[in-house]
């Protein structure tokens, strides 16, 4: 593979500007992820960039089934009371670190409450409940980096 490190700049470059600890961007079979969090000699912070091969199947007319990662008790992103991240930053169950968490399992929330909060290019957008009812449960971690899509709360 050819190490691309003009992009690889320009990705740690986007990190810097919104405050991210990991990008990834892939085109066709190749991916760069960029990864700010590696430690180097004297507790530097460095960047790591890696490529993954992405295998082909074999016979391409046969289907083949999506190698997901996700843990068995998820939610997919359809379900009528999942809430998903609409943009990639890092996710805060609290208006502040020492306030305690806008919603919690069992909670009962109303349209339009603010559930969390998500950080993205040093903006916090508050992320508010498509309806009313239950949070049966939550799916992400204070401070936890998010992708577009990602299933973080569901309201039943």
């Amino acid at each position: 593979m050819k190490i691309d490190s003009k992009a690889i700049k320009q990705l740690a470059k986007i990190l810097d500007e919104t405050g991210l600890n990991e990008i990834e961007v892939a085109e066709g079979e190749q991916m760069i992820r960029v990864n700010k969090g590696v430690m180097m000699a004297g507790g530097a912070v460095g960047v790591q960039a890696q490529g993954a091969p992405v295998s082909m199947p074999s016979d391409p007319t046969v289907p083949q089934e999506a190698n997901t990662n996700k843990p068995a008790d998820t939610v997919s992103s359809d379900h009528p009371g999942a809430v998903t991240s609409p943009m990639v930053g890092t996710a805060y169950n609290a208006p502040e670190p020492s306030a305690p968490p806008f919603v919690k399992k069992g909670d009962s929330v109303n349209e339009g409450d603010t559930l969390l909060i998500i950080e993205a290019m040093k903006v916090m957008n508050q992320i508010k409940a498509h309806k009313s009812g239950t949070v049966t449960q939550v799916l992400f971690e204070n401070e936890q980096p998010v992708e577009f899509g990602d299933v973080l709360l569901v309201i039943e």
